[in-house]
């Protein structure tokens, strides 16, 4: 176990030294597939957000960003990106649940968990600031008002 801690340990710790946006193919919706590198080449903030359909902090988390969400826009023109770690059987959900909900996000689909591995992410919901093909801001979990801090931090790196 202690070889499985420090193994992640590093590879975090790689990850966070490098910062640099994993060029992981990933699904859209569609069918189509895009980077992270790709979308975030025009020099906006963008927030990513690992989630799964089965996982409840990650829906309240989308949930109370949707809420505030053109807002943040209008104020500093970010787009979030919501990148569903959904595996084979459960990915057949995400559509009914996005169309329930009404999230204006970017969906893309991580089924084989290459980006959530590349960024040694351990569980989601995981939220990244991405800015210039970089991570500039990184936080896991969600706690009810989370997303105000997650926009403090938007706000900085948007000027």
């Amino acid at each position: 176990m202690k070889i499985l801690t420090l193994f992640f340990f590093l590879v975090t710790t790689v990850v966070f030294s490098q910062n640099d946006v994993p060029d992981v193919s990933l699904t859209t919706l569609e069918g189509g597939t895009t980077t992270l590198q790709e979308i975030s080449k025009d020099g906006n903030v963008k927030i990513v957000s690992l989630w799964a359909t089965w996982c409840v902090p990650c829906l309240k988390e989308l949930d109370a960003i949707n809420d505030v969400y053109e807002d943040w826009i209008d104020e500093t023109n970010v787009e979030l990106i919501a990148v569903s770690v959904d595996d084979s059987r459960t990915v057949k959900r995400v559509k009914p649940l996005i169309n329930g909900k009404a999230w204006d996000y970017t969906i893309l689909l991580d089924t084989n968990n290459d980006l959530k591995r590349a960024l040694g992410a351990s569980t989601v919901p995981l939220t990244l600031i991405i800015k210039d093909g970089k991570i500039v801001y990184r936080h896991s979990g969600y706690n009810p008002g989370a997303e105000d801090e997650l926009y403090e931090k938007v706000q900085e790196y948007a000027k």
